[in-house]
């Protein structure tokens, strides 16, 4: 039973190789294959954390491969929507940069401060999460995505600095931080309250 998390982890990074692998090859009905993997692959994310908490085997070290698994599945996800639809990446290039280096600062943070990958799993990131899924279901299925782009754009640079603020208020590393109020409280000496479910 403990090694279910592990195993939810493993199946997520298999999925992600999967899925860039579809956008390579195109076989018949291949945008509806990666719109399924990717929900079973976010339901993995969701479910790893829920089960270790409950099963109480929710060490820092698992909560960190969770972190850099995540990576690779979206980073998957994302090079074959780049495969599949070009051009709206073209178009939206600024954007996408901005995006990723705002990504990439909260990593180069932690890695400065902490000389760890972050795993501070926010509650705003996780709504910012599901914001990207359906983001990119949109994009993968009709090669374009507007409205619901920009929401994921703003939501996403609004989120990566969140983290970034959380990651300079902690005197310590720590992993499953809420959100910036909760990492003040950490770094005041006081215990914060962890729910089950979200961040036991």
């Amino acid at each position: 039973m403990k090694k279910i998390p592990l195993a939810l982890i493993v199946i997520r990074a298999l999925f992600g190789a999967i899925i860039l692998l579809l956008g390579m090859l195109q076989v018949t009905r291949y945008r509806e294959y990666i719109v399924v993997l990717m929900v079973i692959g976010l339901l993995t994310d969701i479910f790893d954390g829920i089960i270790a908490r409950r099963l109480n085997v929710s060490t820092p070290s698992l909560r960190r491969l969770d972190s850099v698994t995540d990576q690779f599945f979206w980073l998957c996800i994302i090079g074959s929507a780049y495969i599949i639809s070009p051009e709206f990446f073209k178009a939206n290039a600024i954007k996408i940069y901005i995006l990723g280096g705002a990504e990439a600062l909260t990593y180069l943070v932690s890695f400065i401060k902490f000389r760890k990958e972050v795993a501070t799993h926010a509650i705003t990131s996780k709504i910012w999460t599901l914001t990207l899924l359906a983001t990119l279901i949109q994009l993968v299925l009709s090669g374009n995505s507007g409205i619901l782009f920009d929401i994921c754009f703003y939501l996403g640079v609004l989120t990566r600095l969140e983290i970034v603020l959380i990651l300079l208020i902690l005197k310590e590393w720590s992993n499953d931080v809420p959100s910036l109020y909760h990492a003040i409280l950490l770094r005041k000496g006081k215990t914060i309250k962890r729910n089950k479910l979200f961040n036991g």
